[in-house]
């Protein structure tokens, strides 16, 4: 096997990489796929061996970088790493034959395995994660929230209460109002619900629903019924469950009695005529 550095003197069959970037270089051009270079597959192969060992597989496809710099791509060996690929860029100087390694690097192909893309902790979080002893701070420019002043409708009120810091120092703004909605309308204490789909009724009309205070009074409630399946959380106007307070169970009908027939006496009709 020839060592790093090695001129590189015979033909090898070289395969064009397919990526759209692949082949030009940084002024956008077209670049030529340097002969030279792209005949070093051994000493390649030698680079990618000697940080990979036997995990280095077939030689795949050799791309041109740049002028007289190209990339040798073989196969990924190692258990978990389908569709990876060892890369292996070489180059050469200007009128010269000597043939050298500028890196080696594991890099993923079209149809790698690759991790999931990294989300920070605020929009991983789903709900039902927080835990007992956890924390879950709201930032300060959180858009579902509004300084409590800003809800006011009268501007004193507004200025007392801003300067002596009574009551909640944030309440939900309209957007976070509008959000919340949604999802309760959405969710199982929603309409599409398939147990509402059933119901005698609508919770809005349930002498156990329970209106919140607000903007929200019209459109949601709690269910104050012990025995319904969403006692004690939200419900829409237009949830409903079979135990709404005024279901109706329909009584059976009576059987009717039945006919009797009094057959002690046969009246025997004559036959007609033929």
């Amino acid at each position: 096997m020839p060592a790093l550095g090695q001129p590189v003197g015979h033909d090898v069959r070289v395969t064009q990489a397919t990526s759209a970037d692949a082949g030009r270089a940084a002024t956008g051009r077209a670049v030529k796929l340097d002969q030279l270079c792209a005949a070093a597959v051994d000493i390649a192969l030698a680079a990618a061996r000697d940080v990979g060992g036997d995990l280095v597989g077939d030689h795949l496809a050799a791309q041109a970088d740049e002028d007289r710099v190209v990339t040798h791509l073989f196969e990924a060996l190692q258990p978990g790493y389908r569709g990876w690929r060892w890369a292996v860029t070489v180059t050469r100087a200007s009128r010269a034959k000597l043939v050298t390694v500028d890196e080696v690097c594991l890099l993923p192909g079209p149809d790698a395995l690759l991790a999931p893309q990294w989300l920070p902790w605020s929009e991983r979080l789903r709900p039902g994660d927080l835990g007992v002893g956890d924390l879950l701070p709201a930032a300060p420019d959180d858009e579902r929230l509004v300084p409590a002043y800003a809800l006011s409708d009268d501007p004193a009120v507004d200025e007392v209460a801003y300067e002596l810091g009574l009551g909640r120092h944030r309440v939900m703004s309209r957007l976070g109002r509008l959000d919340t909605a949604e999802r309760w309308h959405d969710g199982d204490g929603g309409p599409e619900a398939p147990i509402a789909r059933q119901a005698p009724g609508r919770c809005g009309t349930c002498g156990f629903w329970l209106p919140l205070a607000g903007s929200l009074a019209a459109a949601f409630g709690v269910c104050g019924n012990e025995f319904a399946p969403r006692d004690g959380a939200v419900v829409a106007a237009d949830h409903g469950c079979g135990a709404h307070s005024e279901a109706v169970v329909e009584e059976p009908l009576a059987p009717l009695p039945p006919v009797l027939y009094d057959d002690s006496r046969v009246e025997l009709e004559p036959e007609p005529a033929s």
